[in-house]
């Protein structure tokens, strides 16, 4: 019979030398399998005598308890090494610089919508914001834009399948103007608001968007005159550019809502001049929609778009920009 002790020292041997672990299971077959030497010390126990029987199986089961051992162990030793040349392989530098997640920024037309808001809040307007959805009613005929007036389709829009209330057409608001009539017959006099936000019309070229925005601004008072829409407005195109050096003009025009009305105009330093608004003191018959006395309150409103302002703030030459989502556009705003 093979001495246990012997056969114990040749396991840790090849245990040792198997450099993987497909090589320590063929190892330990040699030792621990059906035909290994231990199995084959444990066949011979039958050959001898009781006594040394009793003897020779202690032996040979300690030499199979350090083999295992023995066995794990290498397992074990194998595991570790396996990971740690995983982990060198998959190994991370932290003494890298970061890899930083990209920063938005604000949108430019955002920027100037707060912009106005600021302007206006410091002379003490306040700030409202309404339905893009909007009735027939408060969209057109409370702004005296009668059905089938010529001035309606000067604002093709978009209409929506639902009607409102009392069965009239709703639709996607031409002009933020709406908010005049809802924000007046929410509030008693002195009405001082501007109401930006998000307009729609059937226009689509180089120079126009289905989408735009607008700031629409009124003020209504016992004694609010034409002179003071004309030192409010050119008070903030001055404050809106930051410069004093600005040349404004008030043109008769005519718009449903205002009479008289104006187109107010900017120049620019190579004498060209550019609308920059439409304006005027607020028609008798919308300051009855307002739910107010014609005879007792007047005033002034007027509509500015964002994305004019924006482009001659910012030097933009294309409003396409605007919508494009042309990040080497956008960057420059963050």
């Amino acid at each position: 019979m093979d001495d246990p002790d012997a056969i114990v020292a040749a396991a840790a041997a090849a245990f040792a030398a198997a450099a993987d672990p497909a090589q320590l299971e063929q190892a330990k077959a040699r030792f621990l399998g059906r035909q290994g030497r231990v199995t084959e010390l444990l066949k011979g126990l039958g050959k001898l005598p009781p006594d040394a029987k009793r003897a020779a199986g202690a032996r040979i089961n300690a030499a199979k308890d350090a083999i295992e051992q023995a066995l794990a162990d290498r397992r074990a030793a194998l595991a570790r090494a396996q990971l740690d040349a995983r982990l060198a392989e998959e190994a991370i530098d932290v003494t890298l610089p970061g890899r930083d997640r990209g920063r938005g920024g604000i949108h430019p037309i955002i920027r100037t919508w707060q912009r106005v808001e600021a302007i206006f809040r410091s002379i003490g307007f306040d700030v409202a914001d309404g339905p893009e959805i909007e009735t027939d009613w408060y969209n057109f005929t409370a702004l005296n834009n009668p059905e089938n007036h010529p001035a309606r389709s000067m604002q093709d829009t978009f209409y929506v399948a639902e009607k409102d209330a009392d069965g009239l057409p709703l639709l996607l608001r031409t002009h933020t103007s709406p908010m005049q009539v809802r924000y007046a017959r929410m509030h008693a006099p002195p009405l001082k608001v501007i109401a930006p936000g998000r307009t729609y019309r059937v226009d689509s070229d180089a120079t126009h968007s289905p989408m735009f925005h607008q700031v629409e601004g009124l003020w209504i008072d016992e004694q609010v005159s034409f002179a003071d829409l004309k030192g409010v407005y050119t008070d903030f195109l001055r404050r809106f550019f930051e410069t004093d050096d600005l040349q404004v003009r008030f043109r008769p025009s005519f718009f449903p809502f205002t009479e008289p009305s104006a187109e107010i105009d900017m120049a620019f330093r190579d004498g060209r001049w550019l609308e920059i608004s439409g304006a005027g003191q607020v028609h008798p018959s919308v300051v009855r929609n307002f739910g107010l006395d014609p005879e007792r309150y007047i005033g002034f409103a007027f509509g500015s778009g964002l994305e004019r302002l924006t482009m001659l703030r910012y030097g933009i030459d294309d409003l396409r920009l605007f919508f494009e989502g042309d990040l080497r556009f956008l960057r420059q705003f963050a």
